[in-house]
């Protein structure tokens, strides 16, 4: 987990330091129902790439947002699922969909 003297002064750039990428964001939201394995994991977020998908789930892993799970099996079987803390992201995510839908409904609006 990164340690906290390494992280940014501003509570606001911290989130953004842990949560700040497209595909973090879209991680957290289709891990907020439950546990997931990563082909529907990939499947869900779209056109995300493999690489780039492993990449932001192994730093979320590395800063205790996300929780990894081997099963011994051929093929193996790995399944991803928030941890309390990255549980804890919640209402943020909750607060961006609202504020999404406020934006996309003024704009229907206007236009």
């Amino acid at each position: 987990m990164q340690e906290i003297k390494d992280l940014p002064e501003c509570p606001v750039e911290t989130t953004l330091t842990l949560i700040g990428s497209k595909w973090k964001v879209l991680i957290l939201r289709d891990l907020m129902p439950g546990t997931k394995r990563f082909g529907e994991l990939k499947k869900s977020i779209g056109s995300v790439s493999q690489k780039v998908l492993t990449a932001q789930l192994r730093d979320m892993e590395e800063k205790g947002l996300v929780n990894r799970r081997v099963y011994a099996e051929v093929p193996p079987r790995v399944e991803y699922s928030l941890t309390d803390l990255g549980k804890s992201l919640k209402p943020i995510l909750d607060a961006m969909r609202s504020w999404g839908e406020g934006y996309k409904a003024k704009t229907d609006d206007t236009l």
